[in-house]
């Protein structure tokens, strides 16, 4: 695995929009989510994985910023980061662009997870190779990430 992460593509799908004629705010999540599971399977976390050692990487907090409408059939592209990674946990970021990354992200997510034991319902520690691989792609944080949401 290199050190960068190839970039998520998805098409946003008639179904996902709203009744204001846009993306619906579910399905940025749903993509996002998507993301994650690429980053799960770069990882080496992915179904193989899962199902040998009941063993998945979990969200447990995360953040969602909605910064433009993304219209029909837009073709989107996410670009994850990892912002860090220790021995049961991973924080990381998703930025999601309509087209290319040359411009602003339309939204923004990000998440801490937990590496957990399914049949225990508690954190474990990663295996060494994944968390190699995560701590390779270490980068650091973006200016917005960190942040809460502002008072009115």
């Amino acid at each position: 695995m290199t050190a960068r992460l190839p970039l998520f593509r998805r098409t946003v799908q008639d179904d996902w929009i709203d009744y204001n004629g846009h993306l619906s705010e579910a399905y940025y999540v749903l993509v996002f989510g998507f993301a994650t599971d690429a980053l799960m399977d770069a990882a080496g976390l992915d179904a193989a994985y899962r199902t040998r050692t009941g063993h998945s990487l979990y969200t447990v907090e995360a953040h969602v910023r909605y910064l433009a409408e993304v219209p029909r059939g837009a073709e989107l592209l996410v670009r994850t980061t990892v912002l860090g990674v220790s021995a049961k946990k991973a924080r990381f970021v998703h930025e999601m662009y309509v087209g290319d990354a040359s411009g602003d992200p339309v939204a923004t997510e990000e998440i801490f997870a937990l590496h957990v034991h399914q049949d225990e319902g508690r954190a474990a520690p990663l295996p060494d190779g994944a968390h190699e691989r995560l701590a390779e792609l270490v980068r650091a944080a973006p200016e917005w990430a960190g942040r809460g949401i502002r008072e009115v």
